[in-house]
């Protein structure tokens, strides 16, 4: 069968869109996905999204790893996809809710010749109970604990921002660290189902670093969860103030964090192409 899908990306975060009316299979969005996302037998992608009707939201929103592993939400991928449906005409407003396995969450797009290039995006508040993340221990919180990983010893915090993610402050965030200790982090017997890896730098009180290992994805150039989830942590923590400037390889993404905690993620989202992907029935 021929799927029309767009490809588009968030801060060099890349992603497939389609329309769950040109692939109503949910039982095989992961087997898309897959296949979809494969750098050398698919179009090549970090992600892949189905733009679905909502009962409870303007729009719903099923985001899958490039591994086919369902994630229950993606912070640069929200933005790509509150773009799609926007500029599809999915939603008539630049203000709207879109529904996802973490909870619906409001969206604000910004719009340029009737088209959508930087979405800001309520992220909600970091979740620091270990039950609810999951984090195999017995503790209230998972914060600032020591663990051994081969030859070096990482102090991290862990929180659930939609997905899990471990916190690492550190002046060595060099690819060669990500690549190294991301997957073995992400699978540590700590992290049941397993945790994004945030390796983050903070420059002053207004900047900060950050490169990521995604669960389900390996290294990308962007993560908006991941960046979200490190600012939280770094607020709290007194190591930041409520408004900062995150660079990662793919761009910058601003974080504003309210008094009430809640954090939201504001940033770009682009078109990269669009055409027909042949999937076998």
């Amino acid at each position: 069968m021929k799927v029309p899908f767009k490809k588009m990306h968030g801060a060099g975060n890349d992603f497939i869109v389609i329309k769950y009316e040109d692939f109503p299979y949910p039982e095989k969005f992961s087997e898309f996905a897959k296949k979809s996302c494969h750098r050398h037998f698919g179009v090549g992608a970090d992600g892949m999204m189905v733009v679905a009707p909502s009962e409870t939201a303007d729009v719903k929103m099923r985001y899958f790893n490039s591994d086919g592993s369902s994630g229950n939400m993606c912070g640069n991928g929200i933005r790509c996809f509150s773009k799609y449906a926007y500029d599809e005409e999915i939603v008539g407003t630049l203000n709207f809710s879109v529904e996802t396995l973490a909870g619906n969450l409001l969206v604000e797009a910004r719009a340029e010749e009737n088209k959508i290039s930087t979405v800001k995006v309520n992220m909600g508040s970091l979740v620091y109970r270990p039950q609810e993340i999951p984090v195999a221990v017995d503790e209230a919180s998972f914060v600032n604990k020591s663990i051994e990983i081969e030859d070096r010893r990482f102090e991290v915090t862990t929180v659930l921002m939609g997905v899990p993610h471990t916190v690492i402050f550190t002046d060595d965030i060099s690819h060669e660290t990500v690549l190294k200790y991301g997957p073995l982090l992400e699978k540590h017997r700590l992290f049941p189902q397993g945790t994004n890896v945030n390796f983050a730098q903070i420059i002053d009180r207004g900047h900060i670093k950050v490169r990521t290992w995604e669960r389900g994805a390996g290294y990308t150039l962007a993560c908006g969860t991941g960046v979200t989830a490190v600012c939280g942590v770094a607020c709290d923590l007194g190591l930041v103030d409520a408004n900062v400037e995150v660079a990662i390889d793919g761009g910058r993404l601003k974080i504003t964090i309210t008094e009430d905690k809640r954090i939201f993620m504001e940033g770009p989202a682009e078109d990269i192409c669009e055409g027909v992907f042949f999937m076998k029935k």
